[in-house]
């Protein structure tokens, strides 16, 4: 990444796919990387070395399914989707996030 470019916090990577499927519905994971991505405004680079073990890591824990299909480009690919199991953590993960950004925002604004 460059200077330009946004390190991702540990952990923040699931969160961002979560929402991303639970939003966009179903996506293959070059489809998910370039879309967060998107909504990142280009701040963040995704490369397959960030979201494949991200991706595979979900899928083990039950939290999104794979399924092959074709992608738009005639390729063979898997399209992620969340799970009910993955559907429920990513609550569990927006509230840890809302509670750890509330924290953060405190220390900044007391320290003038």
């Amino acid at each position: 990444m460059s200077e330009n470019k946004t390190d991702v916090p540990y952990g923040t990577l699931d969160l961002l796919i979560l929402k991303t499927l639970a939003t966009m519905g179903p996506m293959h994971g070059y489809r998910i990387a370039r879309r967060i991505e998107q909504v990142a405004e280009d701040l963040l680079r995704l490369n397959q070395g960030t979201i494949y073990p991200a991706l595979m890591r979900l899928e083990q824990q039950g939290r999104i399914r794979a399924e092959w299909g074709i992608s738009e480009t005639k390729r063979k690919v898997k399209f992620y989707s969340l799970t009910r199991a993955g559907a429920k953590q990513l609550t569990v993960e927006v509230a840890n996030w809302e509670r750890a950004t509330a924290l953060v925002t405190r220390f900044l604004e007391g320290e003038s």
